[in-house]
């Protein structure tokens, strides 16, 4: 990569540090330790976690209201809560996957 000057390679790395040090980012990096310490009944207990139906259609209709451009910034956050859970569960269910097929 060719940097132009040194305040666009400062400002590549700080974004590279922020898109690193996302909370699930740092989650997911947490997560990766689990697979010595997972057992197969606690991975496939995690396969088996989904969102309550409450859950899944408040997440459509915020879904819904997002697309029409009708979120509110508290909304908003609500909104953002449920992808980062969906984003930890994403990972731990990943995790539950590796340890049920390194296991065999």
């Amino acid at each position: 990569m060719v940097y132009w000057h040194a305040k666009s390679k400062e400002k590549l790395r700080m974004q590279t540090t922020q898109t690193r040090n996302t909370e699930v980012a740092i989650w997911k990096r947490l997560f990766e330790q689990l697979n010595p310490w997972l057992s197969r009944e606690a991975a496939r207990a995690i396969l088996g976690l989904e969102f309550p139906p409450q859950d899944k259609a408040r997440m459509h209709e915020l879904a819904d209201r997002a697309r029409r451009g009708e979120l509110s910034p508290e909304v908003q956050r609500e909104a953002n809560s449920y992808g980062f859970v969906g984003s930890l569960l994403s990972i731990l269910k990943s995790k539950a996957r590796q340890v049920l097929k390194s296991a065999r």
